[in-house]
């Protein structure tokens, strides 16, 4: 599996083709956390994660996938573009620290990219036009 980054992911302009290089095709990894789990909830809440996580949010201007307009309003989380392995925490690995390699998102978002299912993405805003929420116009003037 090639290595995403952050500054290839800022070439896509649209949250769908930003999704389509992250996405993890349905296979969230062949090794679960299992008994080790203390070791992800111990570096989540270790102060260099949570400098780095604040590094993120500001870049990404807390927007889902970095992209403006799709601001986060509820749970935001700071994705692994490329999954972290318990032997990057017992190693000391920093490249997970490295925000080259971080994207913000979305609860919904982060679980379209593990399982591959597109349609948990944000929706693009419907453009409104002046008139087109207007219930009856000249031409269709029936009463009620």
């Amino acid at each position: 599996m090639r290595t995403k980054r952050y500054s290839e992911l800022k070439k896509f302009n649209t949250i769908e083709e930003r999704y389509e290089y992250l996405k993890l095709n349905g296979v969230v990894g062949k090794q679960t956390w299992g008994w080790d789990r203390y070791y992800n909830q111990r570096f989540y809440k270790s102060p260099e994660w949570l400098q780095v996580r604040d590094i993120v949010i500001v870049r990404d201007l807390g927007c889902d996938l970095g992209i403006e307009g799709f601001e986060i309003g509820s749970k935001l989380l700071i994705h692994h573009m490329n999954p972290i392995w318990i032997e990057d925490l017992r190693s000391g690995n920093r490249d997970i620290l490295n925000p080259e390699y971080l994207i913000t998102t979305c609860d919904r978002t982060h679980q379209a990219i593990h399982w591959g299912d597109k349609s948990l993405l944000p929706q693009v805003p419907i453009e409104r036009r002046p008139g087109d929420t207007q219930l009856w116009t000249k031409t269709n003037n029936r009463r009620f």
